[in-house]
């Protein structure tokens, strides 16, 4: 009685063992599915507002507006209030954020030029209409690019999700963009959505890439970059690695103590430099 007993034992520990391995594949694998098919639910925090309340946010902003040649509200603007402006400076701003949430860039950047800002709202974001997306962003930007006026210059600011955004536009209509500067930016998605899920094969699964490192290669006008050491969410790593790797004129703004889309100066300061470095390194655009 007692040697069967024994020899039982290994064979309950061997089928505990195998249970729990099964358990564990089982419990990754429905975690895996969960994380594929709501991949974008973790990507986009897109606040929602009605049409009323927008405005009324706008109004408070000092903001108006932007529509496209079908009327259709596109994002938000603040025309230079002096005129006629130097160019145009188009935002693209990070993730949870939306067009009223901007009007400090424009704030910022009209005390230092006469520029007129306008701010891309994405869709699904505020209360424009549709799903966020990689191609649905892209389109919204595409379009918000057409309708900038032909004769002046145009510069894109793109912070966190967005600075993927600006890299698609500066990719694919390289004459258009006299200058770029990316605030907290990535070299691609797929690294910084596999720095925060370490577990998953990420490169293998994520369906919205925004390769920014791919799209700068298109362009060869000048690019700003700047990263915050404590950055937890886009670690400065990567933006880095978007730096090193443009081969353009490009320059690097680096802040150790800040965290995301964290300016560690005084604006004015700031956008006079970024405005400098468009300038002393400008290229022809072309209509």
């Amino acid at each position: 009685m007692n040697q069967h007993t024994e020899r039982a034992k290994p064979v309950v520990f061997t089928r505990l063992l195998r249970l729990l391995l099964w358990s564990v594949i089982l419990c990754y694998l429905t975690a895996g599915a969960v994380v594929t098919f709501n991949q974008r639910w973790f990507i986009y925090v897109p606040p929602v507002y009605t049409a009323r309340h927008m405005d009324e946010l706008a109004q408070s902003a000092n903001l108006e507006r932007w529509t496209n040649s079908a009327g259709e509200p596109i994002g938000m603007k603040r025309l230079s209030p002096r005129q006629p402006a130097q160019g145009s400076v188009l935002i693209l701003y990070g993730n949870g954020s939306c067009t009223v949430n901007c009007a400090h860039y424009a704030d910022d950047i009209q005390s230092v030029a006469l520029l007129d800002v306008f701010i891309l709202e994405y869709p699904g974001y505020g209360d424009r209409a549709g799903s966020p997306n990689q191609n649905s962003l892209s389109v919204a930007a595409d379009m918000g690019l057409e309708m900038l006026p032909t004769n002046r210059p145009v510069y894109l600011v793109g912070e966190s999700l967005g600075s993927g955004v600006a890299a698609h536009l500066a990719g694919e209509h390289p004459g258009r963009i006299a200058g770029v500067m990316l605030l907290s930016p990535f070299n691609r998605l797929t690294d910084v959505a596999q720095y925060h899920m370490p577990v998953f094969p990420v490169h293998l699964i994520l369906m919205d890439r925004f390769p920014a490192e791919d799209d700068l290669r298109r362009y060869h006008g000048p690019v700003g970059v700047m990263v915050d050491g404590r950055d937890k969410v886009v670690p400065e790593k990567y933006g880095r690695s978007l730096y090193d790797g443009y081969a353009g004129p490009k320059r690097l703004w680096e802040f150790p103590d800040g965290n995301h889309i964290a300016i560690m100066e005084t604006p004015m300061k700031f956008w006079r430099e970024v405005l400098d470095f468009w300038q002393a390194n400008k290229v022809s655009v072309s209509k």
